[in-house]
């Protein structure tokens, strides 16, 4: 029997490969390894030429990491901080409205938990550091969020509401890695269901329906805590099975 498909939202980006410039459709190896690593079959799925055929061959997806979402989707203006990615914002939000219409099990990981909200209504607080006061929920300016050391996050607690999905699946509280400058201020159609207990920032979401449907702020696929794609990639293969 072939392991679940899951897709994984990637980027386009301008890259150097064998002395070359070129447009790469790319994304860091460890979501491809974290969904390997629990039984998936990963598929990039790069933003040009969007479509959601796509999702037709797909027994699961990931929204991953990555730019800003543009404010002007939720009907703010841009703050200085806001560096939006457009290009992946036009495919992403596609596929994840008709994800969410098809059923289709889903897990949405530090942008992709925002675009979650953005995609059903929703809206972000665009720099935290003007909200809280601090920068805890990333490294200290200019860190490479792709760097190989622990270092290059932030690191803080979230508690999960007891009752909810995540809470069985997460427990009620866990240390979690942290890059990200926004975060969300209404979760649209999800329900809130984890948060930092220090300032309240958002930190997990899950739709109240029995399809999967998970977001978290931080980044489990650079961790060993990979309970998160394993319960994806178990909803994945519930809906390959009926299909």
């Amino acid at each position: 029997m072939r392991r679940p498909l899951i897709g994984l939202t990637s980027y386009a980006q301008n890259v150097q490969y064998g002395g070359t410039d070129l447009l790469a459709g790319m994304l860091p190896m460890s979501y491809v390894k974290a969904v390997h690593a629990t039984g998936g079959r990963a598929v990039l799925i790069t933003p040009d030429d969007p479509g959601t055929d796509v999702l037709e061959s797909l027994d699961g997806i990931v929204f991953c990491g990555g730019g800003d979402v543009d404010p002007a989707l939720y009907g703010a203006e841009q703050h200085p901080a806001t560096e939006a990615d457009n290009v992946r914002d036009t495919s992403e939000l596609m596929l994840m409205r008709a994800a969410l219409d098809s059923g289709l099990p889903l897990l949405g990981v530090c942008r992709g938990m925002q675009v979650m909200a953005v995609a059903t209504g929703g809206s972000l607080h665009q720099h935290l550091p003007d909200l809280v006061g601090h920068e805890r929920h990333r490294a200290a300016p200019g860190t490479d969020p792709l760097a190989a050391d622990a270092s290059s996050f932030g690191r803080h607690d979230v508690v999960v509401r007891e009752g909810s999905a995540a809470f069985s699946l997460l427990g009620e509280r866990l240390t979690v890695n942290s890059f990200h400058h926004q975060a969300i201020d209404d979760p649209g159609k999800f329900t809130i269901t984890g948060w930092c207990p220090d300032d309240r920032i958002v930190e997990i979401i899950e739709g109240t329906g029995p399809v999967f449907q998970l977001g978290v702020q931080w980044h489990p696929e650079r961790t060993g805590d990979l309970r998160a794609f394993a319960a994806l990639t178990e909803a994945a293969m519930r809906t390959k099975m009926v299909v």
